[in-house]
């Protein structure tokens, strides 16, 4: 899973992007994208560890891409972002870092300090690029339905929808606001469309108002929070008690590497479920709604193609039993086959031959 961090210079897009993943980019390479790779937080693991005392415990993770932060006075600037774009096309979330302090020692975007202004233009730069993307692909099927084949009906369908598409675009809506059926996501999950993305704001603050809810509520967005990345940045440097301390007086309940993870698990669709075999415990990142087969083939194609049974256990039963053999004897563990949908939290041992 990735996250793309973007936002308009000074907006304090790489402190969080360091705060988040202990990675401070060169000075040097500013104008370079950023790649990281973190540790997603997965508590539950614990009772997986103190159960089957594992030699190896196994968190799931997740890439943070830091693109530069844009200018758009210029149309060279412009088009300095939108080199970018096939990175953000990647992610399968986008997280857009916007700017709500004043500062003496940080000059501000357009000599402003405007969050919803800087996210409205944000905004309309990725509408205008899904925009030229959909007309594009007008055009060719309008070109291709000029000489009639057996693929005649299928791309009227689709001219259909991305003409629908363009309306919406040109109305301001994103493409997420249309895409509905499963043949529909087929037609545009080729395109990773940037206004289909999750979107989660963070509006960056000044230390006061570091546990304040944000000022506004991003439209379109999955979650709008408002943080200091500032003082994010000194907390990701602290260990254990110092660090919850300092979020105590602070006010805030959990630091923006938590907070921020889970917030774009959420947006993306993500959840996590838990294996123990051999000595290792480990979580794994699958798509909410996933069937066992999907899982095991997280796991490994082997697994997958020689599926027979999941046996699954969700994790409060586990721990309510306090083992595996008496949840097995309360009769919550069970068997499955490969359409069971996996649950957040189940903990799964997969039985397949290969």
């Amino acid at each position: 899973m990735r996250i793309g961090l973007i936002g308009p210079t000074q907006s304090g897009k790489t402190t969080l992007f360091s705060a988040i993943t202990g990675q401070a980019p060169d000075p040097a390479h500013m104008a370079q994208e950023n790649l990281a790779t973190v540790t997603v937080p997965e508590p539950r693991l614990d009772l997986l560890v103190q159960l089957y005392k594992p030699k190896k415990r196994v968190e799931a993770h997740i890439e943070f891409v830091d693109i530069p932060g844009f200018s758009l006075e210029t149309p060279h600037q412009q088009e300095e972002f939108r080199k970018h774009f096939p990175s953000l096309r990647l992610c399968d979330c986008l997280v857009a870092v916007v700017r709500d302090f004043a500062s003496d020692r940080v000059a501000t975007y357009r000599n402003r300090v405007d969050a919803a202004a800087d996210l409205e233009e944000l905004r309309t730069e990725l509408i205008f690029a899904d925009l030229e993307a959909v007309a594009n692909r007008i055009q060719r099927l309008n070109k291709s339905l000029s000489r009639p084949s057996k693929t005649s009906a299928e791309e009227k369908a689709e001219l259909a929808f991305m003409q629908r598409l363009q309306e919406a675009l040109e109305a301001e809506k994103p493409v997420s606001s249309v895409v509905e059926s499963a043949e529909e996501h087929k037609w545009v999950s080729s395109f990773q469309f940037l206004t289909e993305k999750p979107l989660v704001v963070v509006i960056n603050v000044d230390e006061g108002r570091a546990a304040a809810a944000p000022d506004f509520q991003a439209k379109d967005a999955h979650s709008t929070i408002a943080l200091c990345a500032e003082i994010e940045a000194e907390i990701a440097q602290l260990e254990g008690d110092d660090r919850k301390a300092f979020l105590e007086d602070l006010g805030v309940a959990e630091a923006a590497h938590d907070r921020l993870i889970h917030l774009c698990y959420e947006a993306a669709g993500m959840i996590c479920f838990l294996t123990y075999a051999g000595d290792e415990c480990r979580a794994w990142t699958v798509r909410k709604g996933a069937d066992a087969l999907e899982a095991a083939g997280k796991i490994h194609t082997d697994i997958a193609r020689g599926f027979i049974r999941a046996e699954v256990v969700a994790y409060d039963d586990l721990g309510e039993a306090g083992d595996h053999k008496a949840a097995k004897a309360a009769g919550k563990v069970r068997l499955e086959g490969k359409s069971y949908v996996v649950a957040d939290g189940d903990v799964i041992q997969f039985r397949f031959n290969v």
